[in-house]
């Protein structure tokens, strides 16, 4: 109000003038020329003054409001493209869960194969000390006359169950 009471009193302006000014940037000389909201009607015996500011108010609030609409719009946009990337990184995250699960798998086999081999070299080292120390006794003992039947070496663990064919 304050404002409004200091434009009255100053010296220089034309009210007069100042509705002719904003009648002539409008297009139409009626009030009801300027399409309003929905939201809004003139109040009966409104002065033009009155008039024309409260639509030049209404149309910022409606520009306003239609931009922030818009942005409304946009973040949707966002959202559905958040929403599709989310489902993208669960797909890559269950790629990377398969990838993972398959190479413990073929660690856990060459584990194990390593495991057995160790065992099959550790039966073959074995095997051949026995025979080394048969080939000894038989060398050095009492008589080398006699005749001695080969004997089957007696493999334990994963020797007896592997064959050489399978170790190649």
């Amino acid at each position: 109000m304050a404002s409004v009471e200091q434009l009255r009193r100053r010296d220089g302006v034309n009210l007069v003038q100042l509705e002719a000014d904003i009648a002539s940037v409008r297009s139409g000389s009626s009030i009801a020329s300027i399409a309003l909201p929905d939201y809004v009607e003139h109040t009966a015996g409104v002065t033009r003054v009155g008039a024309l500011s409260a639509e030049a108010v209404i149309r910022d609030y409606e520009s306003a409001a239609k931009e922030i609409e818009a942005m409304g719009s946009e973040l949707i946009e966002a959202a559905q493209k958040c929403e599709a990337l989310t489902v993208q990184v669960h797909d890559a995250i269950a790629f990377m869960r398969e990838t993972a699960a398959g190479y413990r798998e073929e660690g856990r086999k060459i584990f194990k194969r390593i495991e057995e081999c160790a065992l099959f070299t550790e039966d073959v080292r074995k095997t051949c000390e026995e025979v080394k120390r048969r080939m000894v006794e038989v060398s050095v003992g009492p008589s080398s006359n006699e005749v001695f039947a080969p004997e089957e070496p007696e493999l334990g663990g994963i020797a007896d169950k592997v064959s050489i064919d399978e170790v190649r």
